[in-house]
């Protein structure tokens, strides 16, 4: 079965978090939003009984599964990907990204999502302050003990976990490269775990192609440098 994936074109946004999952698996799927476009995406979000409230998701047998957390421990149950065991608290850590993913968002938009960010400049470094200096240690730092010395989060087996941490930790140099150079040290099992994910067969492959999308200043992760301090 191919997927259909439906996610805004010509940003990695939360749609990264669930590619990445399907790269790694090797499940076929069509980006949907970047081949048919924004207008595609809002009709298909009106079809069926049960609409999503907002992309990403997956259409699967007529049915739309949203939120990133929800698609991926959809996944992992219908694929097998992580141990049985592990899943309910693999999906716990996805949850937690979840809310690390909103309070990055936030950061440049702690106003108002429907405003722009030059209208919210004074109060979005007041909040890029706040989060470099506490809560970028307290989700890393969590998510460090949680690796517990074990190549993944699943006991050496890749699961979306893994493949989320590594987008997690890749938009947060992005956003802030000066406060990630000096603060990576801290936690070397949740950087090491970055790079094994990188060497994954299918990663790597995928990395090496155009179709994977930058990062850039209309999505979730922004750099805007008079934000960032080590």
């Amino acid at each position: 079965m191919s997927y259909d994936l439906w996610y805004w074109p010509g940003l990695p946004g939360r749609g990264e978090f669930v590619r990445l999952a399907l790269e790694a698996a090797g499940l076929p799927y069509r980006d949907r939003g970047p081949e048919e476009g924004a207008e595609a995406l809002l009709a298909d979000m009106e079809r069926g009984e049960r609409p999503p409230f907002a992309p990403p998701y997956l259409r699967v047998e007529g049915q739309a599964i949203a939120q990133v957390a929800n698609i991926l421990h959809w996944l992992t149950e219908r694929h097998d990907l992580a141990p049985q065991a592990d899943r309910v608290w693999l999906h716990q850590l996805q949850l937690t990204i979840s809310d690390m993913v909103a309070e990055v968002h936030n950061v440049h938009h702690p106003v108002a999502t429907g405003t722009y960010y030059h209208e919210q400049k004074p109060e979005a470094a007041r909040a890029a302050q706040q989060f470099r200096r506490d809560r970028i240690p307290k989700f890393l730092g969590y998510f460090e003990r949680s690796l517990d010395d074990r190549d993944g989060m699943a006991g050496g087996r890749w699961s979306p976990v893994d493949t989320s941490l590594f987008q997690l930790i890749g938009g947060l140099r992005y956003m802030f490269p000066k406060r990630m150079a000096a603060v990576e040290g801290d936690y070397p099992a949740l950087i090491a775990l970055h790079d094994r994910v990188k060497t994954l067969p299918a990663i790597a492959t995928y990395l090496d192609r155009d179709r994977r999308q930058a990062f850039n200043e209309d999505g979730i992760f922004r750099h805007y440098p008079e934000l960032d301090a080590a």
